[in-house]
């Protein structure tokens, strides 16, 4: 019963992310918000809430390993499993003025979550800082996006036209707000508890549930919205949208995450799942710096990466 528990946490959590998402969106375009500011913040938020949810739930519940666990794990899925398919859908090319600015945060983002890790614990000033330097760097590019209107600033735009038929009736984004909140709430306990019942009666580490299962869970969204850009040969969206989610989860998941209460990190995932999280990270850096695009064998590659590395679990426990 565990496993159909999570399984329809996991659905109930991935339809509460969307409707969030379609909530937030409508609201934000009733109000004003520039489509800009939409795709570079509503958008990297939504796509992320369902971490977010499942983390701080997680955390609450005093299953810290599970919550740091699945953002990493997270992060290792968007990079390989995520990008890997979308390139088999389609070749993914990417203009490097669009994507420069996101991709060198995230790789300073990952980074000094792998040098926090080393210390074993995300202490709840870290946190503080984690969420203040997304916040600054929101408000930096939406003011440099304004400033200038370069490609980056156009993809944002571009990303946030990415969900459609969006409604900004009142009523319809109130009914997704609250069916949204609520299937994010209960499919993150649901999805939390079952997962901590299923890694005991197997013996197995939180952490390892958190990196696979829950990882693989949470990133559905992510999963989604890169099949559906790569579809239609909005490539550069394919791309962003994975690179906003990955700094979204470390900066503003984990940073609001270690505000609630200290996150400590397992061993494992200090010795070895964080640093093929740095990895994953800049087998990116190419297609980021020069533009090169991620074709079909080099998207099996990525696939294939990724199944290898949940395969090693096995072997782990």
């Amino acid at each position: 019963m565990d496993y159909l528990y999570l399984v329809l946490g996991l659905l109930v959590l991935v339809i509460g992310g969307e409707a969030a998402l379609r909530g937030a969106v409508g609201l934000a375009q009733a109000l004003g918000v520039s489509a800009a500011i939409i795709g570079l913040t509503v958008m990297g938020f939504g796509t992320s809430a369902p971490e977010l949810v499942v983390t701080v739930r997680a955390a609450l519940d005093g299953n810290v390993d599970i919550g740091v666990g699945n953002i990493v794990g997270s992060n290792i899925a968007n990079s390989l499993l995520i990008l890997g398919i979308g390139a088999l859908i389609c070749p993914l090319f990417c203009d490097p003025r669009a994507v420069r600015r996101d991709g060198a945060v995230m790789v300073l983002a990952v980074t000094a979550f792998c040098l926090i890790g080393l210390t074993g614990e995300i202490q709840q000033w870290q946190g503080g800082v984690m969420v203040a330097s997304l916040v600054a760097f929101i408000v930096w590019s939406y003011f440099h996006d304004k400033k200038h209107h370069d490609p980056a600033a156009a993809l944002h735009e571009d990303f946030a036209k990415e969900t459609p038929g969006v409604s900004t009736n009142k009523l319809h984004i109130t009914l997704y707000m609250i069916v949204g909140l609520a299937g994010l709430s209960f499919g993150a306990d649901l999805m939390v508890n079952s997962a901590v019942r299923i890694a005991e009666r197997a013996g197995l580490p939180q952490s390892i549930i958190g990196l696979t299962i829950v990882a693989f869970g949470t990133s559905l969204p992510e999963l989604g919205a890169t099949a559906i850009a790569a579809w239609r040969r909005h490539t550069d969206i394919a791309v962003a949208s994975v690179l906003g989610s990955n700094i979204f989860n470390i900066l503003g998941v984990l940073g609001v995450g270690a505000l609630v209460t200290p996150l400590s990190i397992a061993p494992n995932i200090a010795n070895l799942d964080q640093w093929i999280m740095l990895a994953a990270t800049m087998l990116l850096m190419p297609v980021i710096i020069s533009g090169w695009r991620i074709d079909r064998r080099e998207g099996l590659v990525l696939f294939a990466l990724y199944l290898a590395y949940v395969s090693s679990m096995a072997f782990r426990v």
